[in-house]
């Protein structure tokens, strides 16, 4: 798909750099005990990847596009999981104040939100360029306004904030809400966010019973 489609077929992409910059700088802003290097690193390297990034949307060099997007969300996901790791460790060091251990453990339960949907946005039917295009793969999650009989949702197709509002419901209920997940890699990104979330509640709860 990306080598047949027209260089000048742009794919709105605002959300996902915004996202992107977002999940940076919330990994930027925790303790320096829960990040691997310098807790900035990860925003840098962010940012440096977006730049090609970028070159490669104004060029129409989608293929291109959709491999840096991934590199970039997937260093952006080993970068949380090594801090929620660090987090659970902190628990049973007691290297962390309990102000402080709240506070990283919000930044990473937000930060878990927005890099999940933009994995949902990315992967989901192919991927943007193929729904923009309306030459979709087989579909990952089944919004319902495509099984409405509704006639103003026939032409419908999902944005960057309903993939965003199905990160936020599984990352509060630990599973999607009101959307049916249908492949095998929607099925593991969504058991791998709940994962992440019930751990990081855990750690808040085992800290409050702490306290108490």
């Amino acid at each position: 798909m990306e080598k047949s489609s027209p260089p000048n077929v742009r794919v709105p992409r605002f959300s996902f750099l915004f996202a992107i910059l977002a999940i940076g700088t919330l990994l930027s802003v925790l303790s320096e005990n829960l990040t691997l290097g310098p807790r900035w690193s990860i925003l840098i390297v962010a940012i440096v990847l977006l730049i090609p990034m970028i070159v490669t949307i104004f060029k129409g060099h989608h293929r291109w596009t959709r491999l840096i997007s991934l590199s970039i969300i997937s260093v952006l996901t080993l970068g949380l999981i090594s801090s929620v790791l660090f987090l659970i460790h902190s628990l049973f060091t007691h290297i962390a104040s309990a102000a402080g251990l709240f506070q990283d453990a919000g930044l990473l339960w937000s930060a878990n939100i927005l890099v999940f949907a933009v994995w949902y946005w990315e992967v989901d039917q192919g991927g943007p360029l193929r729904r923009h295009c309306k030459k979709t793969e087989d579909t990952d999650f089944l919004f319902p306004q495509k099984v409405s009989e509704s006639p103003q949702w026939v032409n419908w197709s999902p944005s960057f904030l309903d993939y965003f509002f199905l990160a936020f419901n599984t990352n509060t209920a630990f599973s999607p809400t009101d959307t049916m997940v249908l492949s095998k890699r929607a099925k593991c990104l969504i058991m791998m966010q709940s994962s992440i979330s019930l751990l990081i509640v855990v750690v808040l709860a085992a800290r409050a019973i702490n306290i108490a």
